[in-house]
């Protein structure tokens, strides 16, 4: 970080690698002796081709995905999966949702136009709800396995063991951590959180469930038809997946406490979300409402105890430089998403900040 940047906390579009914003900066006018910028490419010339096939490249590399998944660049963001994944999978079926906070209730909600969904479980925003009640007979299983707004996440994937196919949102923690893929069918995701701009929209897909969509589907979100021409059906968010290909680089690269590339990216949001949880739990202002045993790593919503301080607050910190605390509109209080390119210092400035703040106004 430069010494005039300020540590931005939003929850998306959200904090980038400084390096990688330098290196976008820089190949701005003329990518790699092209003469063009990156924005202004075919999407089916040989430069953007090389772009795209290097990012899958080292995406499959970092999340060790198996060759039997397809990796898709589309659109649409997570709230467009919530309708492409039923169109695709759910054959107009059974569809079981386990319904962990604000974000697999809208994916429940909208799943319900294409199938018919049952809710297996449903907590209360601040846990991982028990005794799931799946159906045998449904296409697939959907958890949101962060819950952004919530800050609820699955530290394990669960395990589908009556061969229903597990559907996951991970748009929040996509590429903060490994994924066990044999609990999985399809895996989706926006970039906008820890991987690059918004406009791109992941999609790990395995091969045995493609070619089921349903007649309504549109051909560019068909995902049988988007695998076939390598996510180049139509035209991508070009301009977000090579951005997102200099992300997946810097991850590669990434060195923290005798470690490498994700292993070292998972150690560091461990270390910062300790750090921040701690001192929300050993202060007297603030709580944290999450279970401690399903708290993400991601995004942690706290709570002034005393409300009336809420706008002082976030005019302090704005000015000591960390933005984009407030929390969501649908459940207020304070909001930190420390994503992968938050530096163990910014994390180390919201805690001065929060103790500071405590001491002059608790």
């Amino acid at each position: 970080m430069t010494a005039h940047r300020p540590f931005n906390f939003s929850a998306g579009p959200a904090t980038l690698p400084e390096p990688v914003l330098r290196q976008v900066a820089a190949e701005m006018l003329d990518w790699g002796g092209s003469g063009m910028s990156v924005m202004e490419m075919s999407h089916r010339g040989k430069e953007f081709i090389s772009i795209a096939e290097a990012a899958e490249r080292d995406l499959r590399e970092l999340l060790s995905v198996p060759p039997h998944f397809r990796v898709l660049f589309m659109q649409g963001g997570g709230l467009g999966e919530n309708a492409i994944v039923p169109m695709n999978l759910s054959r107009g079926g059974k569809v079981d949702v386990v319904v962990t906070g604000s974000w697999s209730r809208k994916s429940a909600a909208e799943a319900r136009r294409y199938a018919d969904v049952h809710v297996a479980a449903e907590g209360n925003g601040r846990e991982i709800p028990r005794d799931w009640r799946l159906r045998d007979d449904a296409a697939y299983v959907h958890v949101c396995t962060n819950e952004t707004i919530d800050g609820v996440e699955f530290h394990d994937l669960p395990l589908v063991d009556n061969g229903v196919p597990l559907v996951i949102d991970c748009s929040s923690h996509m590429l903060s951590r490994p994924i066990d893929w044999s609990r999985v069918g399809l895996a989706f995701g926006g970039a906008q959180k820890n991987i690059g701009p918004a406009g791109l929209t992941l999609v790990f897909v395995r091969e045995d469930l493609l070619g089921h969509a349903m007649g309504i589907c549109p051909s560019a979100f068909n995902y049988e038809t988007v695998a076939a021409a390598q996510s180049m059906y139509n035209t991508p968010p070009t301009f977000a997946i090579y951005v997102a290909g200099l992300v997946f680089q810097w991850v590669k690269a990434f060195e923290y406490a005798g470690k490498r590339g994700l292993a070292a990216i998972e150690q560091r949001n461990i270390d910062k979300a300790a750090l921040l949880y701690q001192a929300l739990d050993g202060a007297s202002l603030y709580e944290n409402r999450v279970q401690a045993n399903c708290r993400s790593r991601m995004n942690v919503p706290f709570y002034l105890k005393d409300e009336r301080l809420n706008d002082a607050f976030l005019t302090e910190a704005k000015a000591a430089g960390l933005l984009q605390l407030k929390g969501h509109k649908t459940v207020g209080g304070m909001r930190a998403s420390i994503y992968n390119a938050m530096p163990l210092e910014g994390v180390q400035a919201l805690v001065a900040f929060l103790k500071d703040f405590e001491a002059r106004h608790g």
